[in-house]
């Protein structure tokens, strides 16, 4: 279980900068409420695991994370903790920021013990990336607007994840409920991605032409 952070690590925390920080008030005001809206999630808790699935190890990593999925587009996981598939020994673990052991958390503590010496790797990838959230009916529409993917929902369902490229940035993007995503590109990209869904979403903001 967690514990409180200290007063200098919250201290500390206050001073980050997310990687769009600087797109904060673009998000809110380009965002079309009830139609398409579009947010940064700042300083989730992410590991890479590397790990195969099946040994022993992967079996004590499995029993941190509640689980380790099996097949591509899948996602595991329990409770706060979803595991998202890279490759066949390749995951993304997601957690809440208060999951990270400089607040306390013993999450990446807990994978390193379980994988202990059995082959593989637990990095902390939380500085790596940023997500951003888009959400609403017309969510889709702005993502196949420059993401190769079918993500139509008889394909792209519900608690699937799939790496792609969206606006041929990089990316992880996870189908987290009917008309919601989550969308994890790297940090050093988050500005122009950013960017790049704000202009896809224009076109909601502007009057129907009759």
């Amino acid at each position: 279980m967690a514990e409180t952070a200290a007063p200098e690590t919250k201290k500390n925390l206050s001073l980050r900068t997310s990687p769009a920080a600087l797109l904060r008030a673009a998000f809110e005001s380009g965002s079309v409420r009830g139609t398409v809206e579009l947010s940064e999630i700042t300083f989730l808790t992410m590991v890479g695991l590397r790990v195969g699935r099946d040994t022993e190890a992967g079996q004590r990593v499995a029993s941190v994370t509640g689980g380790l999925p099996a097949t591509c587009g899948t996602v595991s996981g329990a409770g706060d903790t979803s595991v998202l598939w890279l490759g066949p020994e390749e995951f993304l673990v997601v957690a809440p920021l208060e999951a990270h052991e400089s607040l306390g958390g013993d999450l990446i503590q807990a994978l390193r013990e379980a994988l202990a010496d059995g082959e593989g790797q637990v990095v902390d990838l939380s500085a790596n990336r940023t997500t951003f959230e888009l959400t609403g009916p017309r969510s889709r529409a702005v993502l196949e607007k420059g993401c190769s993917l079918d993500l139509h929902p008889r394909e792209f369902k519900a608690g699937t994840a799939l790496s792609t490229e969206i606006g041929n940035i990089p990316v992880v993007l996870w189908k987290t409920g009917d008309e919601s995503y989550r969308i994890f590109p790297r940090a050093s990209f988050a500005e122009f991605l950013g960017r790049w869904l704000l202009d896809a979403m224009r076109e909601y903001a502007s009057p129907e032409v009759p």
